[in-house]
């Protein structure tokens, strides 16, 4: 447990769900499994309800499940810091905020997006120290010891399984999960799968692709609940899942298509194959990312090149039908290295217990 009882976190949502993803599974773990107390400042409330559902947007300042949450505008008293502050994403913290913190010399850590490139190890933890006195530690999720570690519960390796259900040579259909950005190729995909040899079942929680896929299937609108089938392609539309359903969705599907950063990361203690889509960037440095990741995840998988081509071509935006078609080929083999990798991952120590660790000791 840390010294350091009381933790602000602040959280500026961009990303819809990415940022408050990962700021409230964070929060919680620290909460639950630290016993810590968590100050959670979020600037959109409207946003963050789909990920922390009892939210009550009139309020100012509430809380749910046992962590404090208040709306971050120039309402709020910022005169008293925590010891341990948290911005994430490089997000800013608030002028008179920051004069709080130097006269309570508070633990400063700038919590860094997620990524396999080999330069965050050489970055991670690194202090930056500051004009009015504090030092600004930026701090690395990551895949490797000499990173902070990736989000992980403690129940977390209950909920790996190996198998799935899916035999490419029996009736039971492939079950696929998808949760991307707009700008992927559902349509290739769509096509891809429509002309599978076998039943694909694909569950599509409510997002913004929703639109594609009306498109895909020549109607003006969708709602959830909705259900649409061409040929052995079969399409589900679910509500916006709960984090505790979603990772729930992971475990059941076979495949699952995967975005940004929280998602990403429950796909991998899911166990289960999956295809990334992170976030698009200028200069192609989003495709830099996914290669410094396939070359890291799947280093020794001697199958690679399918899964490399799924991967490369579902975030460049074109899906060609032999690309999925090899994927699938490769499919059993992909399944027992993926479920292999998350094992090991599993065995590092997780981010929240390596921040714990680590502001103890500065």
């Amino acid at each position: 447990m840390s010294k350091l009882k009381r933790w602000d976190i602040f959280c500026k949502i961009v990303d819809n769900f990415g940022d408050i993803g990962v700021c409230w599974r964070l929060a919680r773990q620290l909460h639950v499994e630290h016993g810590l107390q968590i100050r959670l400042f979020i600037d959109d409330l409207e946003a963050a309800q789909a990920i922390i559902t009892s939210l009550n947007l009139p309020e100012s300042h509430q809380v749910c499940d046992e962590i404090s949450i208040t709306k971050w505008d120039d309402k709020v008293d910022f005169s008293h810091a925590a010891k341990v502050v948290i911005e994430t994403f490089s997000c800013g913290l608030p002028p008179i905020y920051l004069t709080a913190m130097a006269r309570q010399k508070s633990k400063w850590i700038n919590l860094e997006y997620l990524s396999a490139e080999l330069w965050v190890a050489d970055f991670h933890a690194k202090p930056s120290p500051q004009a009015n006195g504090l030092i600004r530690y930026f701090y690395f999720p990551g895949f490797t010891e000499a990173t902070g570690g990736l989000i992980r519960e403690k129940n977390v390796l209950e909920n790996i399984h190996h198998h799935s259900d899916f035999r490419l040579n029996d009736e039971r259909d492939l079950k696929v999960s998808l949760f991307c950005y707009p700008n992927a190729p559902i349509h290739d995909l769509f096509t891809a799968l429509q002309a599978n040899s076998h039943k694909v079942s694909v569950y599509v929680p409510a997002s913004n692709i929703l639109p594609q896929i009306a498109d895909f299937f020549g109607v003006d609108s969708i709602d959830v609940g909705d259900y649409f089938c061409r040929d052995n392609l079969h399409v589900h539309v679910l509500p916006f899942l709960s984090q505790a359903d979603y990772d729930a969705l992971l475990s059941d599907c076979d495949l699952n298509f995967v975005r940004g950063e929280d998602s990403w990361v429950r796909a991998i203690w899911a166990g289960k194959p999956f295809i990334w889509q992170p976030y698009l960037q200028s200069e192609h440095t989003h495709i830099k990312k996914l290669n410094a990741f396939l070359a890291l995840f799947y280093a020794n998988f001697s199958e690679k090149q399918a899964l490399c081509e799924a991967h490369e071509c579902w975030s460049v935006g074109h899906m060609p039908k032999d690309v999925w078609q090899a994927y699938l080929d490769n499919f059993k083999a992909i399944e027992a290295y993926t479920y292999q990798q998350a094992k090991q991952c599993a065995n590092q120590l997780d981010l929240a217990a390596k921040l714990v660790i680590f502001c103890n000791k500065i």
